[in-house]
């Protein structure tokens, strides 16, 4: 076996693909040969979903789109259903879509936190769920899911809930659908730090100064910078290799070194 990332013929599913990191990995599966279908909230003619379409057309691979809401309970499994009746099959599922939703424990509302458990949470077991008979291998061609959490799994900041707790919910669904799916599926999860989106800028643009707010955080990693999108597509692709056949049911922090700190100056 070599080291080199080969996915050639496989069928991958990757949610939230129309900007941020879902983009990124999606872009990266088709680089290690993937057929991939994406989903997003938005429509089909919109720039970002067309822009997915185009990062994997341009690895001549074959690329589906469809708009689908996966925090409504019954879109996760129309979504299978449309990227095995377009691909034919399925071997990889992407867990990634997701947002932000920083309320903290005084200000959250029932449905703010329903809003919250939906998305961040209960769409990726849904998504799980319903792909599971389609992924189903063995123990030498397993299937694979990743799902992206974040590293407020484990270390978070005041006002994130309940967010947070999402996440964290996200490290036990792994757990479990590694140790009840197996050898058949391989279940992992990436806890992204600091990544470099749109978000992201969005997030400096809030400040006075946005450079050296950008500058200031890019100093609290032991790494000097904070991550791509491309690093997270990267990661998922090895992941999702054979090459880490014996990683399963564990969820990495990709952050730069930023959880290794104790405290910051």
């Amino acid at each position: 076996m070599t080291l080199e990332i080969n996915l050639d013929g496989k069928k991958a599913l990757v949610t939230g693909v129309t900007s941020g990191i879902g983009a990124g990995i999606a872009a990266k599966l088709a680089e290690a040969g993937c057929d991939v279908t994406g989903c997003g909230r938005r429509a089909a003619d919109d720039n970002g979903a067309t822009a997915f379409l185009d990062s994997v057309h341009a690895h001549d691979r074959k690329a589906y789109y469809f708009s689908n809401d996966v925090s409504k309970p019954d879109e996760p499994q129309r979504l299978v259903d449309q990227a095995v009746d377009a691909m034919g099959d399925l071997d990889i599922v992407i867990s990634n879509a997701g947002r932000n939703i920083f309320k903290g424990a005084e200000n959250c509302s029932q449905a703010d936190w329903d809003e919250c458990m939906s998305l961040d949470l209960a769409s990726h077991w849904r998504l799980g769920q319903a792909a599971k008979n389609h992924l189903t291998g063995n123990v030498r061609q397993p299937g694979v899911i990743v799902v992206i959490t974040s590293n407020h799994a484990w270390n978070t900041i005041p006002g994130c809930f309940p967010y947070n707790v999402a996440k964290a919910g996200l490290v036990g669904l792994v757990q479990s659908l590694a140790i009840e799916w197996g050898p058949g599926i391989r279940s992992i999860g990436i806890a992204p730090g600091f990544i470099d989106t749109a978000g992201g800028d969005t997030w400096f643009n809030s400040f006075p100064d946005p450079s050296a707010e950008r500058a200031r955080t890019e100093s609290m990693h032991p790494v000097g910078r904070i991550g791509s999108i491309e690093e997270i597509g990267h990661l998922c692709a090895f992941l999702a290799s054979d090459l880490c056949g014996f990683i399963n049911g564990t969820t990495l922090a990709v952050d730069g070194g930023r959880s290794a700190l104790m405290q910051d100056d």
